[in-house]
């Protein structure tokens, strides 16, 4: 079983300034990749499996830098005997930057579930069974484990748990709340976005299209618009959808989904779909939202 040591799922908590840089280490198969994901969709800096040597001249960088003055990087069992060194190095680094170190803890029998379930072998080798490498690895660890700012316990957190204890604990205020949403149009003709979260189809509206002044022009015309709105069913569609998304991004929010795309389709792109795109953005963005607007394939013939 794990370790007798007390566990800490997030214990100590962070300062009123956010981490400048975020170590993430612990036992392989923790979720380690999960934690790393989440602080990526935080707006850190992510990178995995760096070695030890380039931390503290990584730190200096990203210290100087706009674009990755936060960061989060993992550093696992896979760095051999480089590991040995990792506690002198942070307790260095910890001196000069705003840095914390956090470690994901498992119960060995999850653990061994979790390798059994994936099929993938332990770091440490195949020859050696799972339970043994599983122990030889919290032993490796332990000197790390003791100086972890945070430790979280993921033997009972799904992906999506564990990526919201993340959001919870090392989200800045000012984040607090925030969700990217892009709001999206797009010809069926030339194929749905892969990346859609959600899509509506809108073809059910008139088609500007058969009228022959309105062929060559867009969704963003004002007499095209004009057109398209001026069918009940147009401002319906609007108002119920708008209601529906306002409902539920929220509920998004709160399972820590940093992203969200909305996409509209009509048949080549050009027209119903630009306008109720570009509606919605708007619909959204009066409700507070941040929301960036495309229009896929408005230039496609």
């Amino acid at each position: 079983m794990a370790s007798s040591r007390t566990k800490k799922t997030l214990v100590g908590k962070l300062p009123a300034l956010s981490p400048e840089l975020v170590i993430i280490t612990g036992l392989s198969g923790s979720g380690k990749g999960t934690v790393l994901k989440a602080f990526e969709d935080l707006g850190f800096h992510a990178v995995d499996n760096m070695p030890i040597a380039l931390v503290p001249k990584f730190a200096d960088l990203a210290h100087d830098s706009k674009s990755a003055r936060r960061s989060a990087l993992v550093i696992d069992i896979r760095e051999g005997e480089s590991l040995k060194e990792f506690p002198a190095m942070y307790r260095k680094l910890r001196r000069t930057i705003n840095a914390r170190l956090l470690f994901l803890d498992t119960a060995d029998d999850v653990l061994q579930r979790r390798f059994s379930e994936t099929r993938r072998p332990h770091p440490l080798g195949v020859e050696t069974p799972v339970m043994r490498s599983i122990s030889e690895e919290r032993a490796l660890l332990a000197p790390i484990q003791a100086l972890a700012d945070v430790t979280i316990d993921s033997s009972k957190l799904n992906v999506h748990e564990l990526r919201g204890l993340i959001f919870q604990q090392f989200r800045s205020g000012d984040e607090e709340g925030k969700i990217l949403i892009q709001v999206n149009s797009f010809g069926f003709r030339h194929g749905v976005p892969p990346d859609s979260d959600l899509v509506f189809d809108v073809r059910f509206l008139p088609n500007p299209n058969y009228i022959p002044e309105f062929k060559k022009l867009s969704g963003r015309h004002p007499s095209v618009a004009r057109y398209i709105r001026s069918f009940p069913q147009t401002m319906e569609f609007i108002n119920k959808i708008s209601d529906l998304l306002i409902y539920l991004i929220p509920h998004y929010i709160r399972e820590g989904k940093s992203y969200l795309t909305i996409s509209f389709g009509c048949t080549g792109g050009h027209h119903r779909s630009v306008l109720i795109a570009s509606e919605i953005r708007k619909r959204l963005a009066n409700a507070g939202f941040q929301v960036k607007e495309t229009h896929r394939d408005i230039n496609k013939s």
